[in-house]
């Protein structure tokens, strides 16, 4: 079975058009929020490294084996998240089958999500991304590793991975708010440059994603 959802998610990753999704967990976490970031984020990987990702993001719940028709899967919010046993067991399969998962912190989903993350894998540790990793790199360089766009609490913004032999299959994107630059310009009035560099930095990462 394991192998069947490999070879679907192959399929995925090499066609013409690709699709992303956004992951709808239980627990009572706003998994909604910020709903223009991932349109935005498209479109801007669409107009400047010329992907082909359809303009309008999927829904994906985390134990439906849709899971695997998509090489990218973004997660944010604010609060609460819970896993269950069989979101455990898919999403486990999906990202060692090859996906790729990225949890962005809205600001307070941190105190919960990490020990959803340990359900996932008991065995590995999130791992602070440093600033020379490929993901920084290119195709927009950020030498000192991953940008701050909103200031909660005075803390550096940080980028954590999980890796399974040596690929980083999960990024985790703490005290940073990505998804909030990626929204509408008038959603937070964000300076251009702020906006820019959120958007460079989504962009980062899907490439990563679909050039390893």
């Amino acid at each position: 079975m394991k192998k069947i959802f490999y070879l679907l998610l192959l399929i995925s990753i090499s066609s013409f058009s690709q699709e992303i999704a956004l992951l709808k967990y239980s627990g009572g976490g706003d998994w909604y929020a910020n709903p223009t970031s991932l349109p935005n984020l498209i479109n801007f990987c669409n107009a400047n490294i010329y992907t082909r990702i359809k303009n309008k993001p999927s829904t994906v719940e985390p134990s439906n084996p849709d899971l695997f028709s998509y090489p990218f899967v973004h997660m944010t919010g604010h609060g609460n998240v819970v896993f269950s046993d069989a979101d455990v067991t898919n999403l486990r399969n999906y990202l060692t089958a090859g996906g790729f998962l990225h949890i962005d912190d809205n600001y307070g989903m941190d105190q919960f999500i990490r020990k959803e993350i340990k359900k996932i894998f008991p065995n590995n540790n999130l791992v602070e991304l440093p600033a020379n990793h490929p993901i920084f790199q290119k195709p927009f360089p950020f030498p000192n590793g991953l940008p701050k766009i909103h200031e909660h609490d005075g803390t550096r913004p940080q980028a954590f991975g999980i890796f399974i032999d040596n690929k980083l299959v999960l990024l985790y994107t703490y005290e940073c708010d990505l998804g909030d630059g990626w929204e509408d310009p008038e959603v937070h009035n964000d300076p251009a440059n702020v906006r820019d560099k959120a958007l460079k930095m989504g962009a980062n990462i899907i490439n990563y994603i679909f050039t390893n």
